[in-house]
């Protein structure tokens, strides 16, 4: 401990910054751990990696049905009691369950969320990716690159990140772009021109997606009509294009910004995991997707099982040295340059 501090002393007094520091220090109580050794062989026995990779299409229900569940309740509060205090709560609260679905298309673009494969498959199109102006297939296949290239200048989304820290003018400039819609609306030009999906810069190129991401939208839109609260929908979007957008892009900085070394391989240098409050996984980080330098050394994880990852890695003391980030706030707070 006490080395750990004269060696950050020192790096500060020589003006090196936040990430050199915290690698320097991890490095410094890791020496004898090359990253080789973080291989999921190497870390993890045989039975802890079946046990951990098992899925459930129970559990897999219960996290789509449950974030249905609650989208249609807020759609439905706003509905039936609109006033400034609802569709504020609707303007915090829906992000998070729209990031949900994302999260839940992430999972299945793994084939990591259902037991079944076929379920994978639809329901990871037709309920999470659809209604979220997403495509699975192009989605799963960018993604893939991102793990591949993750801590190379090869990662395509690098340049989601690669800029943090940035000044507090600059990141106020991307949080009104994102809250007053233009993020949202570029983003709407993008999938309209089939050039792109909104968790990934892959290229679509799948034959009718817009026709399906309209046909979705229209029995989301009739099953609104239905309940008495049609003209929610508009409310859906107005979130989708506005305060979705910040959440989609603090979740980004909290996993990949401001890292010990965003192009070192070694997954605990390039990812991070927030160890958030349950309330702000809940805003802002469902389905647990803050545990995601756990996600990045084993992807085939589902995400109901990546908190037993994280407790696993850290009693055979693959966390020793890394800093602890406990929420988002103190993730806004990296990603600001001093």
């Amino acid at each position: 401990m006490a080395t750990s501090l004269i060696l950050g002393s020192q790096l500060r007094s020589a003006g090196v910054s936040k990430s050199a520091l915290q690698k320097a220090q991890f490095k410094k109580s890791t020496s004898k751990r090359d990253e080789e050794q973080m291989k999921p062989s190497n870390v993890l026995s045989v039975e802890e990696r079946e046990l951990l990779l098992q899925r459930s299409d129970v559990k897999a229900w219960m996290h789509v049905l449950g974030a249905w569940t609650v989208i249609f309740g807020i759609l439905m509060l706003v509905g039936y009691f609109p006033s400034i205090f609802t569709l504020l709560f609707a303007w915090i609260v829906l992000p998070g369950r729209q990031l949900s679905l994302a999260v839940l298309m992430h999972e299945a673009g793994h084939g990591s969320l259902f037991k079944t494969k076929s379920l994978n498959a639809w329901v990871g199109q037709w309920l999470c990716a659809l209604p979220t102006l997403g495509d699975l297939e192009s989605y799963a296949r960018g993604h893939a690159s991102h793990h591949r290239f993750a801590g190379t200048h090869e990662d395509p989304d690098l340049p989601n990140y690669e800029a943090y820290p940035i000044n507090k003018r600059s990141l106020y400039r991307k949080w009104r772009r994102d809250l007053t819609g233009q993020t949202g609306l570029k983003l709407l030009i993008t999938l309209a021109s089939g050039a792109g999906s909104q968790m990934s810069k892959e290229t679509v190129g799948t034959k009718n997606l817009l026709a399906k991401q309209l046909f979705v939208h229209l029995v989301f839109a009739s099953i609104l009509f239905a309940l008495g609260v049609g003209w929610t929908w508009f409310i859906w979007m107005g979130v989708f294009l506005t305060s979705y957008m910040w959440v989609v892009r603090l979740r980004q900085v909290g996993e990949h910004a401001v890292v010990p070394d965003p192009l070192d391989t070694d997954v605990r240098m390039n990812t991070r995991t927030v160890e958030a409050p349950l309330w702000q996984r809940f805003l802002v980080a469902p389905n647990n997707v803050n545990f995601h330098m756990e996600h990045h050394f084993m992807a085939g994880v589902p995400c109901y099982n990546l908190p037993k990852l994280r407790a696993l890695l850290r009693s055979k003391g693959c966390l020793d040295g890394l800093t602890n980030v406990t929420g988002y706030a103190q993730v806004l707070k990296l990603a600001v340059a001093e």
